[in-house]
């Protein structure tokens, strides 16, 4: 397995409020620069999936593996022989809060998947993060 991972700590942000703007996936695209659109098809919950539309990309279903408010969540991408997943984490350390997000790539032809989808996520992460921060400053 693949994995990549990128963290950073934010102080001055409540972690709900962190949560509150990761949960609403209809809205990503207002704070990740390299999405057209996201829409959740129910709730923020395990079990629920999305549809992400990457820009130049096709659009992708993802699922919701795990769901802990507040705390954590997980999605799940299939591809042909192999899976994606991103772990989405908010760590609290009294007043800072450090998110951690990782996205790892398993399967018989994980390499490939690596190479065409796995890589440029990994490298939007940092840029993911800081949007996400700005997004919930301004909230």
């Amino acid at each position: 397995m693949w994995t990549k991972t990128y963290s950073t700590t934010v102080k001055g942000i409540p972690v709900n409020r962190l949560w509150s703007v990761w949960s609403d996936v209809d809205a990503w695209h207002t704070w990740q620069p390299d999405l057209d659109h996201a829409k959740l098809d129910g709730v923020f919950a395990a079990g629920s999936t999305f549809q992400l539309k990457p820009k130049g990309g096709p659009r992708v279903r993802i699922a919701l593996l795990t769901v802990e408010p507040n705390q954590r969540f997980v999605d799940l991408t299939r591809f042909p022989l192999a899976k994606m997943y991103g772990e989405h984490q908010f760590i609290p350390r009294g007043d800072e809060v450090e998110i951690r997000t990782s996205v790892s790539v398993e399967g018989a032809l994980g390499f490939l998947w690596r190479k065409l989808v796995g890589e440029g996520v990994a490298r939007s992460l940092e840029e993911q993060t800081r949007g996400l921060i700005a997004r919930a400053r301004a909230s």
